[in-house]
């Protein structure tokens, strides 16, 4: 199974994060298939690859709460799609 999830990147106390395609059993800085975007807490910017998360999305990935939430502040999402 897929997921949509951080992964941590950046330096210490600096944390951003990029969001990732990964199978469920790898670890959080596992290998990825594929980057998607990218979330910064401290700035709150996000970069999202509209087509490649619809491609996963529309393929089974399911996305995590937390990149569900980035997605819903980011306007990816619209009423009736989200789960």
């Amino acid at each position: 199974m897929v997921k949509l999830r951080l992964k941590r990147c950046g330096r210490k106390q600096r944390a951003i994060y990029r969001i990732v395609a990964i199978d469920v059993r790898s670890r959080r800085d596992g290998r990825d298939l594929r980057k998607v975007g990218f979330y910064d807490p401290i700035k709150n910017q996000t970069y999202s690859n509209v087509p490649a998360i619809l491609y996963f999305l529309e393929n089974g990935a399911q996305p995590t709460v937390t990149v569900h939430d980035i997605f819903r502040r980011a306007e990816l999402f619209k009423e009736g799609i989200s789960n």
